[in-house]
């Protein structure tokens, strides 16, 4: 079965950084696109960024310029380099995928546990 496990969470101060990592394992296909997703408390899950197989990538607004999301397709790897990191961050980060697993031969989603990020003042 797939399964994503994300790393990386932790507690930063505000300014620092962090990366998290995000790794798909099973019998996969191919990976059309991973992406990171937050929580914060009292909020609904929102976008992050995301990548796909092309190399696109899309961020949301609050989070441009400061972070940067990357991919190992090798190591069916994802990662997203978080700096300059605001309180307004903190959340529980969660990594998705859209992929293909056998014997299947269309792309569904994926969802990892998620890995809490909380940034201190």
């Amino acid at each position: 079965q797939v399964q994503l496990v994300e790393s990386g969470g932790g507690l930063v101060q505000a300014g620092g950084s962090l990366r998290l990592s995000c790794t798909a394992s099973g019998r996969i296909f191919n990976i059309y696109a991973m992406g990171w997703y937050r929580q914060a408390p009292g909020k609904q899950r929102e976008l992050v960024a995301t990548i796909t197989s092309g190399g696109s990538t899309n961020y949301a607004d609050s989070v441009k310029d400061r972070f940067a999301i990357s991919r190992d397709d090798a190591k069916n790897m994802v990662y997203l380099q978080m700096n300059s990191l605001k309180p307004e961050d903190t959340a529980v980060y969660s990594c998705n995928a859209n992929l293909v697993t056998a014997p299947l031969y269309y792309g569904v989603d994926y969802w990892g546990k998620g890995t809490l990020v909380t940034v201190s003042s």
